[in-house]
């Protein structure tokens, strides 16, 4: 959708790339190594896999880069880091890109970014992670839809775990949400409420 906007006011359209130019997405990893995401046993690779690498990749491989590297130039790398979070731009420049925040730069905040998006007459975005992302808080995990709370449980039970339980690393997403699920079937019996906060009316 947004591709589609930006070539409509003469801008290019988003190119999109995958790692190792495979279809395959984390999730499909995850499952087939029998593993969850590498943020639940403390790493951060996540990106780095699956966002850094398939871009590096298509850089390297993209001929206006080959061509500004060639004539010693260096290629401009842009991050949307907003002003609220300046300390997140670490880089300058490398041997082969320069680093820019737009955003930063621009003095462009969360709710500025919001009234820009909205100006534009965009929707805005969700939050940027997967719906199985082990930093996800309880009330964002209760709050998916069902088909996506069941790929998360499937992902967990399907995972070899040692050192870690589940999906909250000291805790198991199928457990939080069976647990809420219990808990709101209380709501629909009353009568079998095991506490005396009810009173039959």
């Amino acid at each position: 959708m947004f591709g589609e906007w930006l070539a409509a006011h003469g801008y290019p359209e988003i190119i999109r790339v995958k790692k190792g130019g495979k279809e395959e997405t984390l999730e499909e990893n995850c499952i087939r190594m029998n593993m969850l995401p590498s943020v639940a046993y403390g790493w951060k690779s996540c990106s780095l896999k699956f966002k850094v690498e398939p871009q590096e990749k298509f850089a390297n491989n993209w001929q206006p880069a080959k061509q500004a590297w060639a004539a010693g130039e260096k290629v401009i790398k842009c991050i949307g880091y907003d002003a609220g979070e300046p300390q997140r731009a670490k880089f300058d420049e490398d041997k082969k890109y320069r680093w820019r925040y737009p955003l930063i730069e621009w003095d462009m905040g969360r709710e500025e970014c919001i009234q820009s998006i909205r100006a534009a007459g965009l929707p805005l975005p969700g939050k940027s992670a997967c719906f199985f992302c082990p930093n996800s808080k309880p009330q964002e995990i209760l709050a998916l839809p069902k088909e996506l709370k069941l790929r998360a449980i499937a992902m967990e039970e399907n995972a070899d775990l040692t050192t870690i339980r589940g999906l909250g690393r000291r805790w198991r997403w199928a457990d939080l949400i069976r647990a809420d699920r219990e808990q709101m079937n209380l709501f629909n019996a009353p009568s079998d409420m095991p506490c005396g906060c009810y009173d039959g009316e």
